[in-house]
């Protein structure tokens, strides 16, 4: 009880009421105060409320205050860009670490409004500044939020800097932190010392950069307006973003009314995850309404795209991360080749729990893949390295969780541009006489029919990252040679950094991290991975048929065998 005594005297009075009021709860105290909110390569993520364990003032500026005493062991004249989401707090946090770094002497460049995750990612490389903070828990439910760190190449901060900053946090109390005040009603121009309150002559220069990546501008300028195209930011901070690029372009979007407002309840939907067909079903109502051919939806902090086609019957169908991801990187190496714009050394980058279908049809095409790890920072390393090298040239990188990007400007996923590029996907196939549902069934009649499943299993408790630990320690005890009737070809321990075949054991060649892959025929797979940010084992299956339904089958037969070994 001593931590939570010591938290009682240190919060406000307001907030000292919401802890009286747990005390004679043993349990919640538990969860809220046995353990402290991690801090991994992701950032932080958590619910918000009061304790060691939740997202907060008090955690955010003792991360804050951690990650401003690294930056002055490492960098001389450190600067950081700081942006936000729609969600609740998420404006409070970013004031109170633009605060904190104040405070400190670090030049601090604060967006005035919300902004997407790419902007604020370019505005890191765009500035030169020497990290980046993004307040967001991106598509989690409404009681989340969280708080993302990007080093100074954009890309979310490295395993081996994430360590150090997590060494200085913990140096650190939660309260007693210096911090310069910063009123809630900071507009552009402001300055508050060495912070600077930034917005419009970067976004300017984002645009542009997207504007770069195009591949067909004189048929979106002949046919853009004739589209017929559906946007929902859902409550998010993609509207001011995707609508200015598509006004830019001359694209014609009619976007969902109710869900322009930043809401940080999405109130229109259960959960703000444009993965969900339900999360896009106002925009499909809409559509379906004016006869639509595509609705887009982007998540919170607007780096997940979420994609529903519209049927000759008249039904939407929405798409999978995968086949979203397939569908931009077919268009991109198609037109790149029409354009003789497409380099002899051309590359794509995709995390190892994404289709291998994308494997198949880029290496048809003379492209090299190459898989990472789960975390877009480790595409954004492969960037950074082909910078330096010049022995690859990056020229997509997505993964399954519907996210991509199509440039180098950024160093996270981008779904403002993947938006305006699905968009010009659409016009350019019309104009060939063709849809992109057409071009989805062309791609699986030359490959073969992929179904890729994505589920999880959820752990509650203050034990629940233990117990989910427990879980895949068990795992790796367990020989298992085949699943629902699919040989297991290989083992990939990624904590090991082994590859475990008949043939013998070799290295993985990436990174430790905890996940065990199933190899299975045909690049086949299954996949147990735990959330970096939450309690949640995710399962991950691939498979592939001649037909739809055998594909299904497939999966749902090797989905739960796979299930039967967590029992």
């Amino acid at each position: 009880m001593f931590v939570l005594e010591k938290w009682i005297e240190g919060v406000s009075d307001s907030e000292r009421e919401e802890l009286n009021a747990i005390l004679s709860d043993p349990e919640e105290v538990k969860e809220r105060f046995g353990s402290e909110l991690e801090f991994g390569t992701a950032g932080m993520r958590g619910i918000l409320r009061l304790g060691t364990a939740g997202m907060n003032e008090y955690t955010v500026k003792r991360a804050t205050k951690g990650l401003a005493d690294y930056l002055e062991s490492a960098v001389e004249n450190a600067s950081v860009v700081i942006a936000y989401d729609t969600r609740r707090c998420s404006r409070e946090f970013a004031a109170a670490a633009a605060g904190v770094l104040g405070a400190k002497g670090l030049k601090v460049y604060l967006f005035e409004n919300v902004r997407p995750v790419p902007v604020c990612s370019f505005a890191v490389r765009y500035l030169g500044a020497s990290a980046g903070i993004m307040i967001t828990a991106s598509h989690n439910p409404k009681e989340y939020n969280g708080y993302k760190v990007y080093g100074s190449d954009g890309a979310q901060m490295s395993p081996e800097d994430t360590e150090k900053v997590v060494a200085f946090i913990k140096k650190n109390d939660y309260f007693g932190i210096p911090s310069t005040d910063i009123p809630l009603s900071f507009k552009e121009g402001d300055v508050f010392g060495s912070v600077e309150v930034v917005g419009r002559e970067i976004d300017e220069k984002y645009f542009a950069e997207i504007d770069k990546i195009l591949l067909s501008k004189d048929i979106v300028a002949e046919r853009g307006k004739d589209i017929k195209l559906v946007y929902t930011p859902v409550h998010g901070s993609g509207y001011m973003p995707v609508t200015s690029m598509f006004t830019r372009l001359g694209i014609q979007a009619n976007v969902v009314a109710e869900q322009i407002v930043p809401d940080p309840d999405f109130s229109t939907v259960k959960v703000p995850n444009p993965e969900n067909k339900e999360t896009l079903s106002m925009g499909i109502e809409l559509g379906k309404q004016i006869g639509a051919d595509v609705v887009l939806g982007t998540d919170p902090d607007s780096d997940r795209l979420g994609v529903a086609l519209r049927l000759d019957s008249g039904e939407f169908v929405s798409l999978t991360g995968n086949q979203i991801g397939i569908l931009l990187m077919d268009y991109i190496i198609t037109r790149r080749k029409e354009l003789g714009a497409l380099p002899a050394n051309a590359a794509v980058v995709k995390t190892i729990v994404t289709s291998t279908l994308a494997d198949r049809l880029a290496e048809a095409s003379g492209v090299t893949v190459f898989n990472v790890l789960t975390g877009f920072k480790f595409i954004g390393e492969k960037i950074k390295e082909w910078e330096s090298s010049g022995e690859y040239t990056y020229i997509f990188g997505f993964e399954e969780s519907f996210g991509s990007l199509a440039g180098t400007y950024a160093r996270d996923k981008d779904a403002v541009a993947a938006a305006v590029l699905f968009a010009e996907m659409m016009l350019y196939l019309e104009s060939r006489g063709r849809s992109v549902y057409k071009r989805l069934k062309e791609i699986y009649s030359e490959f073969g029919y992929y179904v890729e499943s994505n589920s999880s299993v959820q752990y509650s408790g203050a034990e629940a990252m233990k117990e989910m630990s427990a879980v895949m320690a068990k795992l790796r005890t367990e020989t298992v040679s085949g699943l629902a009737d699919e040989p297991v070809v290989k083992v990939r321990d990624y904590l090991l950094g082994t590859v475990t075949s008949a043939q013998g054991v070799t290295g993985t060649g990436l990174p430790k991290s905890d996940v065990i892959y199933y190899e299975l025929s045909d690049k086949q797979f299954v996949v147990f991975r735990p959330s970096g940010t939450e309690p949640k084992l995710k399962l991950y299956v691939s498979v592939f048929a001649k037909g739809e339904e055998e594909a299904k089958e497939k999966a749902e037969k090797l989905a739960a065998a796979a299930k039967e070994l967590l029992k």
